[in-house]
């Protein structure tokens, strides 16, 4: 089994916003084989507690938009790493120290990883210039 289309779709377009709101190393892992409650993991990071917020935000208001709701969401009020559960898709934003203390992509190794359109995870620069 491997990720359904719809969390294909879901993912590319949290990883996306995220992007905008210049999160680093976005990571899409499908876990569908190793979990039943969810097919992708999407990962990324966030230099400040700020930034972390304004990620979220930017992943919520482009799947709003697409009519998807969380489910779930935890850790914002310490907005050093939040989740948002989709249910298909869970966006893990994390704070940099919480991502590599925590090593969620060495965990999840096992799942391949899902290559994310070119627009995700560009310099800068190519953020200025879209």
């Amino acid at each position: 089994m491997t990720a359904s289309a719809r969390a294909l779709e879901l993912a590319f377009a949290a990883a996306e916003a995220a992007s905008e709101k210049l999160a680093e190393d976005i990571v899409a892992l499908d876990v569908s084989e190793t979990l039943v409650i969810s097919d992708i993991f999407l990962l990324c990071s966030a230099s400040n507690d700020r930034q972390v917020k304004a990620i979220v935000d930017g992943v919520e208001a482009r799947l709003d938009e697409m009519d998807i709701d969380p489910i779930r969401r935890e850790g914002e009020r310490e907005g050093r790493w939040v989740l948002l559960d989709y249910g298909d898709v869970v966006v893990h934003v994390q704070h940099v120290e919480e991502r590599s203390h925590y090593g969620l992509d060495k965990l999840w190794k096992d799942g391949p990883r899902i290559e994310l359109p070119e627009s995700v995870n560009r310099p800068s620069s190519a953020h200025d210039a879209g």
